[in-house]
C-alpha cells in the first residue's frame, strides 16, 4: 500500500482530496468540492459521510460510537456487503455480510471532474484472507462520484472459468430526524420477507412506517424509493439499477442496546437503512468473462 505522503502527492495536490490515518492506522480520505463534502475509509471501501452543500443536515448517518478498528465494520455510512449477505450460507464463523466491509481496499483513481464533482475508484485487495474465503478469480471495484448527488457503482468481474453466485448490498444508513415520523414510499404491493417474524412472506400496503423493529427484505423490486422526513423537511430519493431487492432496517430500542455501537442518546431513533441489494432469491450468478454492476444514486429535495 502507498504511504500517506505518496497518496497525497499523487491525488491530493490541487484536488481538495486529503488522506490521513488515525491512531489505529486506518486510512481515510476527505473530499471537498463546490457541491459536497465526503469522507471515505479505505477499510471496507466505506463511504462514511456525504453532505451536499444545499443540505442543512448530513444525509448519511454515522454512529457516534462507531468502532474504527482494523478488521471490524464501521457502524453507519455505506458498508459494502459482499460476496454474501447475512450469515455465510455454510460457515457461520465467517464475517456476517461478507469480508468486503472489513478488509483493505486500494485507491485506483481519485480526481475532479469537469462538472466540479469528484470521482473515486477503489478496488478490493485480493490478499490471503480474501482468497481463503472466496477462491474465485474476480475483481471487485467501487466507483463513487461525490457531488450534489452521491453515485456509487459496485462491479463484480469474473475472470475465471467457472460461474459464481454473489449476495450483495450497499447497506446505507440514512440520517433522519426521528424514526417514528419518517416514511418510505415506492414499495406498495411489493412482497417482502419479514425477518422479525421468522421470514414470514407478506405484502406491503402503502408506505413503510415505523413504530417497532423493522427488518424486511423486499423481493423482486427495482423501484425507486423515497424517504420522507418532515422533521428535516426533506426527501431523500434512492434510485438504483442492477438490484432486485431492497432491505429496510431499524433495530428499535431493545435490539439497538444489544448491538452496542448504535450510538448514544437513542442513536437508533435517528437512522434507517434502505439497502439496494441482491439477496435471498435475488442473488446474482456471474458467468465467466462477464461482470455485474449494482448502481445507486442518492439525492435530496425539499419537503
Amino acid at each position: 500500500m502507498q504511504s500517506l505522503h505518496e497518496l497525497n502527492a499523487q491525488y491530493g495536490v490541487g484536488h481538495k482530496i486529503h488522506f490521513s490515518a488515525d491512531l489505529n492506522g486506518l486510512v481515510t480520505l476527505e473530499v471537498e468540492n463546490p457541491h459536497a463534502t465526503a469522507k471515505v475509509a479505505l477499510q471496507g471501501g466505506h463511504v462514511m459521510q456525504w453532505q451536499p452543500r444545499h443540505a442543512e443536515a448530513p444525509v448519511l448517518w454515522l454512529s457516534d460510537q462507531a468502532r474504527f478498528v482494523a478488521g471490524r465494520s464501521i457502524r453507519g455510512g455505506v458498508p459494502v456487503c459482499w460476496p454474501w449477505f447475512g450469515p455465510h450460507p455454510t460457515d457461520e464463523t465467517l464475517c456476517p455480510h461478507g469480508f468486503a466491509r472489513v478488509v483493505q481496499w486500494e485507491i485506483v483513481d481519485a480526481k475532479p471532474e469537469p462538472d466540479n464533482t469528484t470521482s473515486l475508484v477503489l478496488r478490493l485487495v485480493g490478499n490471503s484472507q480474501v482468497k481463503s474465503q472466496w477462491p474465485y478469480e474476480c475483481d471487485l471495484t467501487l466507483t463513487v462520484n461525490i457531488g450534489p448527488v452521491l453515485k456509487m457503482s459496485l462491479t463484480t468481474a469474473n475472470h475465471g472459468d467457472k460461474p459464481f453466485t454473489i449476495g450483495e448490498a450497499l447497506h446505507t444508513y440514512f440520517n433522519v430526524s426521528d424514526i417514528e415520523v419518517v416514511k418510505i414510499l415506492g414499495l406498495d404491493q411489493t412482497e417482502y420477507e419479514d425477518k422479525v417474524e421468522d421470514y414470514a412472506l407478506k405484502r406491503q400496503s402503502g408506505e413503510v412506517t415505523f413504530n417497532d423493529e423493522v427488518d424486511r427484505v423486499y423481493l423482486n423490486t427495482t423501484a425507486t424509493c423515497v424517504l420522507e422526513d418532515p422533521g428535516l423537511r426533506r426527501r431523500i430519493v434512492i434510485e438504483k439499477s442492477g438490484s432486485h431487492s431492497t432491505v429496510i432496517w431499524n433495530p428499535w430500542e431493545r435490539k439497538a442496546a444489544e448491538i452496542g455501537d448504535l450510538g448514544s442518546h437513542y442513536g437508533w431513533r435517528h437512522m434507517v437503512c434502505v439497502e439496494s441489494s441482491n439477496v435471498r432469491e435475488n442473488v446474482v450468478t456471474v458467468a465467466p468473462g462477464t461482470s455485474h454492476t449494482l448502481h445507486v444514486q442518492y439525492s435530496t429535495e425539499g419537503l
